[in-house]
């Protein structure tokens, strides 16, 4: 892979945490990196860092700094691959612009690995088409996954990912035959064995797009855990790091994921300050960068039910009334149940409940997947995009081996809900969600996620909704029309409810 002529395989505009994590994975399996950024503080550390984690001191730099994009695109093989790692939205186009007065070809492919909407990758490639072959691989994993194994979803030009291919499945996440991550954080010692979290996604900003709705799911499965443990230590009165233990064992079962994993970490961790729980310092107050509300959003505009997923957003959005919530909880009261209940069996409910709402959240995600082909002219492959996240990202778990298997079963599997083995742990353990949420109501503890999961599920599988009445509240005042249960479909009534009045009831 080395090139023998010292020049660069591929070139990196962008050498912040992600830039520069993603080019030393890249140089530690044997391509050789051409980097720039507008910081020459951060191309001095990128080679600093590769210098003192080069195996033998004496061979020749497997990156090299560069003083601007025409020097950098001078290094490169042709077609010249380069990654564009700069924030999202006017940054990217600014760089694009600039690398075509650097000389950039028709052939050449500019990579956008950042966080950017499928939209403006959809426009890129579109607007760019005559100047180079734009690409986006969206990355997930944060800086640990991007320098040793991230979870890589690329959309664009189909001949380019000819080129991209062999790179990306070099330095992505890899899984074994059963779907386990293979992980190995050491410098020079990549993990070269096993199935690679990667694959080709589709045109454009397909991408972009399934790792939008990644973040959505990840936000869901993030806030389901943080009602799991308000739950826990509201009903039961335990300790964080007693739920951190609670989680370590849960995380060898069926809930088995990364999230779980931290979330146990981070529950036993103490203030060195003050020799409390760290959690307990730490202002409820969540941040968000938008890609969840993104998600919520394109379902919404889809017409596609996830509930769960904007109720995360949601969430997060109350959590930041600070002092509002300070105010009303001197101010408003709930009437709640108190009563004797047994430790063991909430526990067992809130773990049923975790694991049937995240179920439920998945459906979703995958939901909206499945209408933005329709939207988009997208193929998806939905057990490849399960596979892509069993390593690698921020919601890897083993849950998504049974996920890519029920995909891989029936790819014509219109929601997760439908396969057997889906069904059948709805069916099992869906008691344990609806005494979680009856609990929750009765004493008063916010839980959307596990309401609107309870929701979603018994919607789903209603054959009568009261929809209806709702069709005809809507040709009252506006005159929308409905169809008629004994009519074919597609076929439109209207009543004049006023003025035809009220017929006697017929047998």
């Amino acid at each position: 892979m080395l090139n023998t002529n010292q020049n660069c395989n591929i070139g990196f505009v962008g050498l912040g945490v992600m830039g520069k994590s993603l080019a030393l994975n890249l140089a530690d399996h044997g391509y050789r990196v051409a980097g720039f950024d507008l910081d020459t503080h951060k191309i001095q550390d990128v080679l600093n860092t590769e210098a003192a984690e080069r195996i033998d001191p004496s061979a020749e730099a497997r990156i090299i700094g560069c003083s601007d994009m025409k020097e950098m695109l001078s290094h490169l093989v042709k077609p010249r691959v380069i990654v564009v790692l700069v924030p999202a939205g006017k940054p990217v186009d600014a760089v694009c612009q600039s690398l075509i007065e650097a000389g950039l070809e028709a052939d050449d492919i500019v990579v956008d690995c950042g966080n950017s909407q499928w939209t403006d990758t959809i426009r890129r490639e579109a607007e760019y088409k005559e100047k180079f072959k734009f690409f986006g691989t969206a990355v997930s994993g944060g800086e640990v996954g991007a320098r040793f194994g991230p979870s890589l979803m690329p959309g664009g030009d189909a001949n380019s990912w000819k080129y991209l291919q062999p790179m990306w499945e070099a330095v992505a996440a890899k899984v074994d035959k059963n779907g386990k991550p293979i992980e190995s954080n050491t410098p020079g010692k990549p993990v070269t064995e096993g199935e690679p979290c990667t694959a080709y996604l589709g045109p454009n900003g397909a991408g972009h797009y399934v790792k939008m709705v990644h973040n959505g799911i990840e936000y869901a499965d993030m806030q389901l855990i943080c009602e799991a443990y308000h739950l826990l230590r509201s009903l039961l009165g335990y300790e964080p790091e007693e739920i951190g233990k609670l989680f370590e064992k849960w995380n060898q079962g069926v809930l088995n994921s990364y999230l779980v994993e931290i979330s146990a970490d981070i529950l036993q961790q103490y203030d060195q300050k003050t020799g409390a729980p760290l959690v307990d310092m730490i202002l409820d107050s969540a941040g968000q960068k938008g890609t969840g509300r993104w998600t919520s959003i394109s379902a919404t505009q889809m017409g596609v039910p996830a509930g769960i997923i904007s109720e995360s957003v949601y969430a997060r959005a109350l959590s930041t009334l600070t002092g509002e919530r300070e105010l009303a909880a001197g101010k408003l009261t709930a009437d709640v149940e108190s009563g004797e209940i047994a430790a063991e069996d909430v526990e067992k409910a809130i773990e049923e409940a975790l694991y049937c709402a995240k179920i439920c959240a998945y459906a979703q995600g995958f939901q909206i997947m499945r209408a933005a082909q329709k939207e988009y002219d997208w193929t998806f492959n939905f057990s490849d995009i399960a596979k892509i996240w069993r390593g690698g990202c921020i919601i890897r778990a083993s849950f998504l081996q049974k996920i890519a298997d029920a995909f891989d079963e029936n790819h014509e599997l219109e929601n997760l809900l439908l396969s057997d083995y889906f069904a059948d742990a709805m069916a099992k353990k869906q008691t344990g969600l609806r005494k979680a949420v009856v609990l929750a109501a009765q004493s008063g503890i916010p839980t959307p996620s596990f309401f609107s999961a309870l929701a979603y599920f018994d919607g789903y599988r209603s054959d009568v909704l009261p929809a209806n009445l709702l069709q005809a509240q809507r040709d009252y005042f506006g005159a929308h029309t409905y169809e008629r249960v004994d009519a074919e479909p597609g076929q439109k009534f209207h009543t004049f409810w006023q003025e035809e009045g009220r017929p006697e009831r017929k047998a």
